[in-house]
């Protein structure tokens, strides 16, 4: 049975493949842009350096100081060094935290972006926002942070260590797990999301044993492309509530966050979903969507316990509250014990089920 759906269109350009970096220069002049602010975080600066430098005078500076979570104050420096170098546009190269900040820039300015990812986070194909400030993160949506151009470049995710292979891998899955029940899904995200669960189910393993692995690493970012459009299609709920929660109010790693999540919260609305979480068994097993997803993170290596990320036990039931204080719709009532109870598995790792 084909539920009614609206399905808004796609509105980013993208361009993927292997080399497609060499592509950026011709996409920022597709643009009508001359002057291009290159992103990154203090690690990737000489990849941006060098991206900068293909770009010639089309290269407006370089701004190196992207951080996880989007903090208000990295993207008021960041705006400045926009304006100090007369920028029309930002080139954001990294993962979700130069994403963000291209983001927050584009908010406040109506600069265009052109985004360029090295992980499988997820979040370059959405109109989502994350920002923190004071302590606590919030998130809005907003056409005017949709990048208009993503280039996605398979030979840049060769030498992207295993640990984060993995852990942006399963924050991506969370993207296409939330898509398969929100209430504004339809079937271009529905499909995309299938097929990017047995695409990630098929590489992770291989890129486990052979991280160079060009035919898994293009599964891999394939199956990273399909989750982030549907994150960029449709509502969350209680899974990126949460990891928004941890991130923002006790800084927690982003992508390990997703991972160590994404078993719990998938068995916390199982049984309120009907059968939409199918697909995610028909993938991985175990007859049940939040073991399956638990199983497979364990056999490839994913952290498994929120203990290990820096969260302590005194700070479950803070979190708790801070989660049921505004929640996102969600397909099962949020109630604190509950969500307690959900911390608290995954704290401890436990598997749910």
């Amino acid at each position: 049975m084909i539920h009614p759906f609206v399905f808004p269109g796609l509105s980013t350009r993208v361009v993927f493949g292997h080399g497609t970096l060499a592509a950026v220069p011709e996409e920022v002049a597709r643009l009508g842009h001359s002057r291009a602010l290159v992103l990154s975080t203090p690690q990737q600066e000489e990849q941006a350096k060098a991206l900068a430098a293909t770009l010639g005078e089309r290269a407006a500076g370089v701004f190196a100081g992207a951080v996880m979570h989007t903090p208000v104050d990295v993207t008021e420096a960041a705006i400045a060094a926009f304006r100090a170098h007369g920028a029309d546009c930002v080139v954001s190269l990294g993962g979700g935290s130069t994403t963000g900040l291209g983001k927050a820039i584009a908010l406040r300015t109506g600069a265009d972006q052109v985004v360029v990812p090295t992980t499988y986070a997820g979040s370059e194909m959405t109109d989502i926002l994350g920002e923190t400030a004071a302590g606590e993160k919030t998130t809005r949506r907003d056409p005017a942070i949709r990048p208009e151009v993503v280039v996605y470049d398979v030979d840049l995710t060769l030498t992207l260590p295993v640990g984060l292979t993995v852990t942006s891998a399963l924050n991506a899955i969370a993207h296409a797990m939330e898509g398969f029940y929100a209430p504004d899904r339809n079937p271009v995200t529905e499909a995309l999301s299938r097929e990017a669960m047995v695409a990630f189910r098929d590489a992770l393993p291989v890129l486990m044993q052979h991280p160079q692995d060009a035919g898994a690493r293009a599964q891999a970012l394939f199956a990273a492309w399909g989750c982030s459009l549907t994150l960029g299609q449709v509502s969350m709920a209680l899974h990126h509530k949460l990891a928004h929660v941890l991130g923002g109010s006790f800084g927690l790693p982003h992508a390990e966050t997703h991972a160590v999540l994404l078993p719990h919260t998938t068995a916390f609305n199982e049984d309120s979903v009907g059968g939409l979480l199918d697909p995610i068994v028909r993938t991985f097993g175990e007859g049940r969507a939040g073991a399956g997803l638990w199983h497979f993170a364990s056999s490839v290596g994913a952290p498994m316990r929120l203990a290990d990320l820096g969260l302590s036990s005194s700070d479950l039931d803070r979190a708790a509250e801070i989660a049921t204080r505004n929640p996102y719709a969600n397909p099962r009532t949020i109630d604190r014990d509950g969500i307690r109870r959900l911390l608290q598995d995954a704290f401890d790792g436990r598997c749910p089920d």
